[in-house]
């Protein structure tokens, strides 16, 4: 009987400690739901500093922040700030040249590039 239990336990340490897709795959989770947060605290920066030419800036610094928790952080950053472009380009009529700058920093920012190349000159320091 001892022996079994010492197997059990073995087993179970074993399993816990190996990369396993079920760790992985809660890792994803939460890389993205963390990139949703970073992505949504951009947002809220931007909005707060209401700052004429800050908005590439802070198109690359939501991403960038996201995409720095890992996979999981990149992908919420990628299909957040799509679905962000392509509901805006319909609605407010921006055009698709704005969408096309936006999507550039996107991707500048998701990539590990500085967001600074995007920051406007007056932008306060606390962002």
């Amino acid at each position: 009987m001892r022996l079994c239990i010492c197997f059990v336990l073995l087993a179970v340490i074993v399993c816990a400690s190996a990369d396993n897709p079920f760790t992985r795959g809660g890792r994803f989770v939460l890389d993205a739901a963390g990139g949703a947060w970073d992505m949504l605290r951009a947002y809220r920066d931007m909005r707060e500093a209401n700052h004429i030419g800050a908005d590439k800036y802070f198109h690359a610094r939501g991403n960038y922040d996201a995409a720095r928790r890992g996979p999981g952080g990149a992908w919420a950053a990628r299909v957040i700030s799509d679905a962000r472009e392509n509901w805006q380009s319909g609605v407010s009529g921006r055009g698709a040249e704005d969408t096309r700058a936006d999507q550039e920093a996107n991707k500048w920012g998701r990539s590990g590039g500085d967001p600074n190349r995007y920051r406007p000159p007056g932008l306060p320091s606390k962002y």
